[in-house]
């Protein structure tokens, strides 16, 4: 078995970033994010442990490429010749991460593809708010903590859970949340909603996500303190770093991978899982 090398996870740049993503970030990300899970659902499992943590950033070359790993909890859906979808069944402990969990999972409710796309429903606004309102519940055993969990997320509107920011969110929640068991989501229709917003907001596929550029001002700010605290041996090199600096900055909107999604293949020409 052969491996890429990747990157840091969506949760280590959100770490980086002061736990807080911009909407131009979300939604770069959320075209890419759409696609992948779209490609595991092609291939007939579900994924069921959709969080920012199972989602890696390329390098080098890939580096704009979000990668999904961590199939340990990945389940077949439907067979993959006849595409007869699996039975409905009830009472199933929860599988995945309980703080994206989709409600009917919670309900014990056997997941489908509908529970992968709300979970990313949950990532998306944790990306945008900073927190989920279910974050940081007590609870004396963990099956009561899930209980608190679910509770919250049932009695919480989606209006009120995406307040502040636009209405492509709930949108998108709402859409995921009235899927039926065996039904196909329609991964076009959730791409374009988020496409649309992301071309009203004035946007460019770029590429340069909130770590790109945050990671440029701490390099700036470094080499300002450096040239401060020496500024005869510091100057000619702080003017050479900050030139390069800027170079590293302008290379990431010149990428090849980096181009307006809606002219790529829906998987980001990407066959990894």
């Amino acid at each position: 078995m052969v491996l890429d090398l990747l990157g840091p996870s969506l949760e280590d740049l959100f770490n980086f970033c002061n736990r807080k993503f911009s909407l131009k970030t979300v939604l770069l990300l959320a075209d890419q994010l759409i696609s992948r899970i779209e490609y595991i659902h092609a291939k007939s499992f579900i994924h069921r442990d959709i969080k920012p943590d199972n989602f890696l950033m390329g390098i080098g070359k890939r580096g704009n490429q979000v990668n999904v790993i961590d199939f340990g909890l990945a389940k077949k859906y439907r067979d993959p010749k006849t595409h007869f979808h699996i039975p409905y069944r009830e009472n199933k402990n929860l599988t995945g991460t309980a703080r994206y969990a989709s409600i009917n999972t919670h309900l014990g409710v056997e997941q489908s593809r509908r529970d992968d796309m709300e979970s990313l429903g949950y990532v998306m606004l944790y990306f945008c708010r900073g927190s989920l309102p279910w974050q940081g519940l007590k609870a004396a055993t963990k099956k009561q903590k899930y209980d608190r969990i679910m509770e919250k997320k049932m009695t919480t509107p989606t209006e009120v859970l995406c307040r502040g920011f636009p209405n492509e969110f709930a949108i998108y929640l709402n859409y995921t949340r009235s899927l039926r068991f065996d039904d196909k989501p329609d991964y076009s229709y959730l791409r374009k909603i988020f496409r649309d917003l992301f071309v009203r907001e004035g946007f460019q596929y770029d590429y340069v996500f909130d770590w790109t550029v945050y990671k440029y001002q701490k390099n700036a700010q470094a080499i300002q303190q450096s040239a401060a605290a020496n500024p005869t041996a510091g100057g000619q090199a702080t003017a050479g770093d900050s030139k390069a600096d800027t170079r590293g900055l302008k290379t990431a909107t010149k990428n090849k991978d980096s181009a307006d999604p809606s002219s790529r293949p829906p998987v980001g020409g990407s066959d990894r899982m």
